[in-house]
């Protein structure tokens, strides 16, 4: 933790230059924090187009924000770092501990995320229903999706049924230089029904939940496939791809809502436990609804997820709790506001 940093009180909002950053840095600039991006070159095209952008640090590939001249940039700068998704998609657990930067949120809980075997214990320490995990290929008796560690998009992704359908995706992942060896794989068996992205922030200041939004997920190309009759998918020779290129609004049934809520503080309270300080901010429960409105948990993600892109003005949700349009990205900077504004900064940083 970087003590020097964290008592001064003007801070700079910082972030990876993907994933979300957009509404994270406008939100930032909306609640009057200074932002800086961190913006690989081929991207800088992009990011330019945008006045809330304060700073950039540019760089060859992301994995530079570990070098001395960017730590020494961002710890300038009195910088915040909100971890997103390419953050744990593109560098190990250790590369983001030791970044001595302060997270906002808890950065310890990120390898939970990133470790498929972590991550289903702290669902099952939730109290909540999950998918059954395969621990060999030899153990296929039923339809499964195969599955690579960390926050891959949906990359990689690949549907079996037995040891041999198993065999057969991994040597195409080998061959792609995807994975190195089948062992990187993680068998989860499938559960049918309608996809939820349940997107919720908790804060310590207050000891709340508040759901933020849902979405669910538009995959390439297995949603495409649905457009194709029946009949001509049986001549196709083609393994669908999870790769996600989008998200799409959902609201929920009303009655769903109590258990979307009250899984949320059973995660939070597990979090508590077993990774201190917990889960702050902002999270995202990802499952199914079976045709019973039951949800079964078969991923979480310990930072603010794509899917809240959606809701740069605000979801239904957060219209219900804040008077004034709330995106994630808004939020995460209001509650450094106030926890800056209560001398409580510590508390929401790590």
């Amino acid at each position: 933790m970087a003590e020097k940093s964290i008592n001064k009180k003007r801070y700079t909002i910082a972030t990876l230059g993907s994933h979300c950053s957009l509404q994270v840095l406008k939100g930032a600039k909306d609640e009057g924090f200074r932002t800086l991006l961190v913006c690989e070159k081929s991207r800088l095209g992009l990011y330019k187009r945008f006045n809330f952008i304060d700073d950039m640090i540019v760089v060859d590939k992301f994995s530079e924000i570990l070098e001395h001249f960017c730590q020494k940039r961002l710890e300038q700068t009195n910088s915040i770092i909100i971890p997103i998704g390419t953050l744990v998609a593109y560098m190990s657990t250790e590369q983001i501990e030791s970044i001595a930067s302060p997270f906002f949120g808890n950065k310890w809980i990120l390898r939970w995320e990133s470790d498929r075997m972590l991550k289903q214990k702290l669902m099952e320490e939730s109290k909540l229903k999950t998918p059954k995990s395969v621990k060999s290929k030899n153990e296929i008796e039923k339809l499964c999706i195969v599955k690579l560690h960390g926050a891959a998009g949906g990359r990689g992704y690949f549907l079996v049924w037995n040891k041999k359908t198993f065999e057969e995706g991994a040597e195409k992942l080998i061959e792609r230089n995807v994975i190195n060896s089948e062992d990187e794989l993680y068998i989860q068996e499938y559960v049918t029904g309608v996809p939820a992205y349940l997107q919720y922030f908790y804060s310590p200041l207050t000891n709340e939940i508040e759901l933020m939004g849902v979405d669910r997920r538009y995959e390439s190309d297995i949603d495409g496939l649905g457009r194709i009759p029946s009949k001509q998918q049986l001549g196709l020779d083609l393994e669908p791809s999870y790769n996600v290129v989008g998200n799409i609004p959902l609201v929920l049934r009303e009655s769903l809502l109590a258990e979307v809520y009250a899984m949320g503080e059973k995660f939070v309270a597990a979090a508590k436990r077993l990774i201190p300080p917990g889960m702050t901010g902002p999270f995202c429960l990802e499952g199914v609804y079976d045709r019973e409105g039951k949800f079964t948990t078969f991923e979480f993600s310990a930072r603010i997820v794509a899917g809240t892109n959606l809701y740069v003005e605000g979801s239904p949700y957060s219209d219900l709790i804040f008077a004034e349009p709330m995106s994630m990205g808004r939020r995460i900077a209001r509650e450094l506001k106030i926890a800056n504004k209560k001398g409580r900064i510590n508390e929401v940083i790590t």
